[in-house]
């Protein structure tokens, strides 16, 4: 029984030892910055940004339109019959909330574009560090956008960032 619990414990004890003395290779990543590496980074951007131009534009036609008929209505307002006053309030008023209404969809739709274009940037980016942590041997991959990681030791970690930047280029 003394041997048997010797044996455990010297055992145990190798296995500590073992676990200590390996060190983890691990490699790091701005996020952010990989992607803005990526080629499709500049399309997934102009596209938004076309979008954009176009939502902006729509929404200054209807600005200019509501402000056109505001105009109309300040001035011939005295001479209005009170029931044309209150159509007239009441198209103002519509429009109002139209605009608004348009502005906050475009917002949304807009938000819903950045996200449609960047999934598959995320999507092959994760799966290229997938593969960079697989052949470097790394034990993980940090994300350190965000003070996310405000301390990393350059002797245990690797900066991929060139490595992806390098696939790219292929």
């Amino acid at each position: 029984m003394k041997k048997l619990l010797l044996f455990i414990v010297l055992l145990s004890i190798s296995f500590v030892v073992q676990a200590q003395e390996r060190r983890f290779k691990f490699g790091f990543i701005s996020y952010d910055a990989a992607i803005k590496a990526m080629p499709e980074y500049v399309i997934a951007q102009k596209n938004l940004s076309d979008l954009k131009s176009k939502y902006d534009a729509e929404t200054k036609r209807s600005e200019d339109e509501f402000n056109r008929k505001y105009e109309e209505f300040l001035d011939g307002q005295r001479d209005f019959a009170p029931s044309i006053l209150q159509k007239r309030q009441a198209e103002l008023q519509d429009m109002i909330q139209k605009n608004v209404a348009f502005k906050n969809e475009s917002r949304r739709l807009l938000q819903q574009a950045e996200i449609d274009a960047y999934t598959p940037l995320r999507t092959k980016l994760s799966s290229l560090l997938q593969t960079i942590g697989k052949e470097r041997g790394y034990a993980f991959i940090l994300n350190t956008d965000n003070n996310a990681v405000p301390f990393v030791d350059l002797s245990l970690g690797e900066d991929v960032i060139g490595f992806v930047k390098e696939t790219f280029k292929q």
